[in-house]
This record gives structure tokens, C-alpha cells and sequence, in this order.
């Protein structure tokens, strides 16, 4: 059976990729940039830091900032208007996933046409998405490298899942330093975001050789670096080995496909509108839990990356041994320790159930539930 792999055509990583991505923009020969970003990177300076960088090699910038934390349609429609305005013959997404997946929203539509609504699924589109150059701040979604589009429909309050090759960005830009300014809460988040990646990666039906060896390398990554990025986050080992395991954990579920954890994530942060990497985080044993009735030797591997003595463990112990290390570890981070404390509704799960059953992250996880099953599922997690 043949697979493909996606993947950025350059990704730039370490202390001073943000200088070395402004040369490869220069070289592309581009003239007008839309740079894609939210109010706290322009508070921070940050937009301006790289507004200036372009102008040094005379590129000249257009700002969207608007972005939100769960980025709506909305927000696309808004930032397209800038882009036309100001004739963009590129897009730079600077910040965490949010940027990056209004970003993609953005430059999809920019070259496709019609509302981004249109593209929601499994490769809708037809045309490659305007040129997109992301710069990444967090530590976490992966966004910056995938072709994996979150947007927010705020009408239907359901976050829609794009799943298309055409959103995979030109370039990818992952420089610690940007990092280094994320408070714990949002390292904590980020960082389980990329672990849940790399766990419903490697579980996933659609998991292959290559990318069961980026996800356990990326769980091994956070295994040890997660803890000191949070609690000592101007550690900038443990923030540059960070920015490597969450890629690493994009390159294997932007290939494997995710699991039910997102499926159901997505559900909560649309209807409730909770950040991502929380509700991925809460869920994530639980999913698992469920799962072991079919990928337990596979959660058995898990374990051991993350610091696990399985060796004289049955498969089914090894799973449980697994899971008890990501809530030992979730705790660690101080993340919360489940929905009720996020103000999730019992009364809820039913419609939430319904619509994590449409979503496209679902469709890889290993094993398929019903709909009294996730609703199971979220009742645990409260």
C-alpha cells in the first residue's frame, strides 16, 4: 500500500532562523507581504521586529493582527480584505497555531476563491493556496509546517477541520527565541498539544515506519524537555529540543492522521471555545483508555518513550502503565485535571458526540466508536 509525505519544502530551525527565513523570502522574490499575526505578537514588538526585517531587504508589509485564539471565519474573511487591498503576493503567519491556521484560511481562498467554509474536509481544494512563509512561536500545534487547517465557524459553533495538501506551507521558520517569552500555562498547553499529536499519530491506522520514528523520537523529546520549559522557560535547551519534538510530532501526524482525541477537542474548543491544547490534553488518557482494546502493544511502545519499565509488562499493562505517565505528566504541567473545571456541560455531549463523529481527525483513530461510546468518553474526562 502506498503513502505519501507531506512536508514544507524548506524548514528552517534553531537560534537565528527568523534572520535566515528573511533571506529565503528575499530570495523567493517576493514584494508584498501579508503578515498574519494576533495583538499580542504586535504588543510585543514582535510584528515590527519582522515588519523591519522585511524593509531591510525591501520588502514592503501589510498587518493583519486580529486573529483570535480559535480562529474564526470571520477572521479569514477580514484579513482577505487586507490582502486585496494591499495586492499581497505572499502571506507570513507569525505566531502559534492560531496565526498559522487563519493564515492558511487566508491564502487558500486568496488563490481558490469562494468561502472557506467550501474547503472544510479532505483535499476540496483544486488550486495550490497563495505562498505561505510561517514563523512559529509555540511549541505545540505544528501548524506551521502541516497541511491541517483549524477555523472556527462561529455561526454553527463548530471548529471545521481542513485537511488539504494545498495548505502546507512554502516554509516553515521555528526559532527558540520567539519562544522564550511564552508563559508556563501556554508552553504546558502547546506542549501536550504536540504530545496528544504524537500519541494518536502513532496509534493512527495510517501509521507508517516513518512516521512511528518521528513520533516516538517526539514523545522522548517532551518526556524530558516539557517540565523544564515550563517551569524554567528561559531554559533555551529545553525550548529549542521542544520546537523540535512538536515538529517532529507534526511531521508524523501531518502523514498519520490524528485520532478521536482531536475529533473531540475540536468540539469543545467550537462550542465552548476553550484553547486546543487543554481540551487535547484533558482528553487524551481517556481516548487512549478506550483505545486499549485494540492498540495496547502500540500504547505499550508509548510507555516506554516516556520513561516506562515495560519489559516484564503484558501488553494490556503496558498500555495502563502508558496512560498513568501522560496524567503523571499533565499534572506535572499543571494542566487541569478535567472538563468540569473548563466549564463543560453533560447536557452538551450529545450534539458534541454528533459533530466529533463528522470530523476528519476521527477517521485514523483505532478504532471506530459509536456515538454512546464518545459520549462515554467525554463523561470520563469530566
Amino acid at each position: 500500500m502506498s503513502s505519501t509525505f507531506y512536508i514544507p519544502a524548506v524548514n528552517i530551525m534553531g537560534e537565528g532562523a527568523l534572520n535566515d527565513a528573511i533571506s529565503q523570502i528575499e530570495n523567493f522574490g517576493f514584494k508584498q507581504v501579508l503578515i498574519v499575526t494576533d495583538p499580542g505578537m504586535t504588543k510585543l514588538g514582535v510584528t515590527d521586529e519582522v515588519k523591519g526585517l522585511l524593509e531591510e531587504r525591501n520588502i514592503q508589509s501589510a498587518v493583519f493582527d486580529g486573529v483570535q485564539p480559535n480562529p474564526t471565519v470571520n477572521n479569514v474573511n477580514a484579513g482577505l480584505d487586507v490582502l486585496h487591498a494591499n495586492k499581497c503576493d505572499c502571506v507570513v503567519s507569525l505566531g502559534g497555531g492560531s496565526a498559522h491556521d487563519c493564515a492558511k484560511g487566508i491564502a487558500l481562498v486568496a488563490t481558490n476563491g469562494g468561502h472557506i467554509s467550501d474547503y472544510e474536509g479532505v483535499d476540496v481544494s483544486k488550486k495550490a493556496q497563495l505562498p505561505l512563509i510561517s514563523i512559529n512561536t509555540t511549541a505545540g500545534t505544528a501548524s506551521e509546517m502541516t497541511r491541517f487547517c483549524i477555523i472556527t465557524d462561529q455561526d454553527r459553533h463548530i471548529k471545521m477541520a481542513i485537511v488539504d495538501q494545498n495548505v502546507t506551507p512554502l516554509l516553515s521558520v521555528n526559532d527558540p527565541r520567539l519562544m522564550a517569552g511564552m508563559p508556563a500555562s501556554l508552553t504546558a498547553a502547546t506542549g501536550m498539544d504536540a504530545l496528544t499529536h504524537a500519541v494518536e499519530a502513532y496509534v493512527s491506522t495510517a501509521a507508517d515506519p516513518i512516521t512511528d520514528a518521528c513520533a516516538i523520537k517526539a514523545i522522548e523529546l517532551i518526556r524530558d524537555n516539557l517540565h523544564e520549559a515550563v517551569h524554567n522557560g528561559t531554559n533555551m535547551v529545553a525550548r529549542e529540543n521542544m520546537a523540535y519534538a512538536q515538529f517532529l510530532a507534526g511531521m508524523a501526524f501531518n502523514n498519520a492522521s490524528l485520532g478521536y482525541v482531536h475529533a473531540m477537542a475540536h468540539q469543545l474548543g467550537g462550542f465552548y471555545d476553550l484553547p486546543h491544547g487543554v481540551c487535547n490534553a484533558v482528553l487524551l488518557p481517556h481516548v487512549q483508555r478506550y483505545n486499549t482494546q485494540v492498540a495496547a502493544p502500540r500504547l505499550k511502545v508509548i510507555g516506554t518513550a516516556l520513561g516506562v519499565n515495560a519489559v516484564d509488562l503484558s501488553d494490556k499493562e503496558g498500555a495502563d502503565a502508558a496512560i498513568a505517565a501522560i496524567v503523571s505528566l499533565s499534572q506535572s504541567v499543571n494542566i487541569p485535571a478535567g472538563l468540569t473545571d473548563l466549564g463543560a456541560k453533560e447536557e452538551d455531549f450529545a450534539t458534541l458526540a454528533t459533530n466529533a463523529m463528522k470530523d476528519a481527525c476521527g477517521f485514523t483513530n483505532p478504532i471506530q466508536p459509536t456515538h454512546e461510546e464518545v459520549v462515554a468518553i467525554f463523561k470520563a474526562a469530566m
